[in-house]
């Protein structure tokens, strides 16, 4: 059968016509045969097969891996080549395209070389005498379709891994509260905004010094995102670093301003924090609030402490002169509810009405009296998205500290 003039340069051909496309796109594919007569007969019987194909005819492996940074959807491959005789042609080609399909053409008498390539790493294989239309179109596409879904699979796979190390990264990023008196009850909750994440920009913390004072922190980094949640764990960090090295709460507070404008991406970001020292007494706190909510104080009822406004923590360009927290007693079986105004923003029915700290604390009022089996923290996050229609999308962190004589 005669056939073109011999040449190591690549060969199109248009295929059959697009009646049996794939998705409408007509398929790449690359030919690998030294045998013009073979390669002419596979072309034709391609064309035939109403398969929607240009085909590009190459003579060696050489060749095909020159060819195959163009694209290709799948790749024809011959076992007999000049530079490439049996299985050990395989890898120049799979190595070369690892997610395109590869076909293996074998003669007759090498029909088990065709099925060691298939255990090799081909996608199937055709032996030459055999093949028909139906049959090479049918190879082709269960090819090219098997191929996308290892591909598809391989990379859910590698999503998922992903997935599960941010997640164990996230989770080991979240605090741990220092508690050494077995008196002491705290109880968190944390929700982040954002779906799918576990991190948000809110963060909290809690450390009960060897003096027995209790320290406990709640803030809010401005804006939603990746950067806002790693801003607050950096600050979350540094607090408890700030603590556990003996700073007291305005120390600390100069620290996370200072590390707060280092570490944010952009000059426009800021953060609201509330800091509050339970002395080891349990008859009174210090609590300081840098443009955040203040805690609510639980005594029967439930009351927001009132303090001295400050501004949050790099907001204003220059020094900020700050007040020392605020001094409240701490009546006997009183608690402190911490958290941040995810809480308190969300809406009220199908108006643009605020809960607010009041509507909070008369949430937690009613809860606080009637809730006994779940943590007082999980039921108000539930009562407060309740009211906002389940719509609660803000990140929320709440601290929950009670203790016993």
């Amino acid at each position: 059968m005669a056939g073109p003039p011999a040449t190591d340069a690549p060969t199109r051909h248009p295929g059959g016509p697009p009646q049996a496309a794939d998705g409408g796109r007509e398929l790449r594919l690359l030919l690998v045969e030294d045998d013009a007569g073979d390669a002419l007969l596979l072309r034709e019987l391609l064309a035939d097969s109403g398969l929607p194909a240009a085909v590009t005819w190459v003579r060696t492996l050489a060749a095909a891996r020159a060819a195959l940074p163009a694209g290709a959807d799948c790749v024809l491959l011959d076992l007999h080549l000049p530079d490439g005789r049996g299985l050990a042609a395989l890898p120049a080609v799979l190595d070369a395209a690892p997610d395109v399909p590869l076909i293996v053409v074998t003669g007759l008498h090498d029909e088990a070389a065709g099925a060691g390539a298939v255990a090799a790493g081909a996608q199937d294989y055709l032996v030459k005498g055999q093949i028909d239309t139906s049959t090479l179109a049918r190879a082709v596409r269960y090819a090219v379709e098997r191929k996308r879904a290892e591909s598809a699979t391989v990379r859910l796979l590698e999503s998922q891994r992903r997935a599960a190390e941010n997640a164990r990264l996230e989770r080991g990023l979240l605090p741990e509260p220092i508690v050494r008196d077995p008196a002491l009850r705290v109880a968190v909750r944390y929700q982040p905004g954002r779906q799918r994440a576990l991190l948000g920009g809110d963060f909290y913390d809690l450390v009960q010094q060897p003096d027995g004072t209790v320290r406990a922190l709640v803030g809010d980094v401005s804006g939603h995102g990746p950067d806002e949640a790693a801003v607050g764990v950096c600050l979350r960090i540094c607090w408890r670093t700030a603590v556990l090295a003996g700073l007291d709460d305005l120390a600390a507070l100069d620290l996370l301003d200072q590390v707060l404008r280092a570490e944010r991406p952009t000059p426009q970001m800021y953060t609201t924090v509330c800091l509050t020292s339970i002395d080891a007494d349990r008859a009174g706190a210090a609590v300081l609030c840098a443009g955040h909510p203040p805690p609510l104080l639980l005594d029967g009822g439930a009351a927001a402490v009132a303090l001295r406004h400050q501004p949050p923590v790099g907001l204003l360009r220059g020094p900020v002169a700050r007040r020392p927290g605020t001094r409240i007693a701490l009546p006997p079986g009183a608690e402190l509810l911490l958290y941040t105004d995810g809480l308190v923003d969300g809406r009220v029915g199908d108006g643009d009405e605020r809960l607010g700290i009041d509507g909070l604390a008369g949430i937690v009022s009613l809860l606080h009296q009637r809730e006994t089996r779940r943590p007082l923290v999980d039921a108000v996050v539930d009562a407060v998205t309740a009211a906002d229609g389940g719509r609660l999308a803000d990140d929320l962190a709440l601290v929950h500290v009670r203790w016993s004589a």
